[in-house]
């Protein structure tokens, strides 16, 4: 029964890879086309730069920094305090039932 083919009712099948036909499966034109080429720049080339030039380059990344305003920071502020009162509320908790449970277990 396996040596006898079954009738096919789709579409033919592919009998092989085209790579091995020696058909190309992609167009060069498009392959070139897509590319991306790069291009050097020796400035990223060397390795870190004179310590003359950092002071200004630090000055220059601070000015892009988006610094919050007064509400902002008071804002964050009061939310940094709630979290650490939650927190240390819940370590606090924790101390104390583990606590009163070790001397549950080693009270006489």
């Amino acid at each position: 029964m396996s040596d006898e083919k079954q009738p096919s009712t789709g579409a033919p099948r592919p009998t092989g890879k085209r790579q091995l036909s020696g058909a190309a499966t992609t167009s060069t034109d498009s392959y070139t086309d897509k590319r991306v080429v790069r291009v050097e720049d020796k400035k990223e080339d060397s390795f870190g730069g004179s310590v003359g030039s950092f002071p200004g380059e630090v000055v220059s990344e601070l000015k892009k920094v988006v610094w919050p305003t007064g509400k902002e920071m008071v804002q964050y502020v009061l939310v940094t305090f709630a979290f650490l009162i939650v927190l240390t509320a819940l370590v606090w908790g924790v101390d104390a039932l583990t606590g009163l449970g070790v001397e549950a277990i080693l009270a006489p």
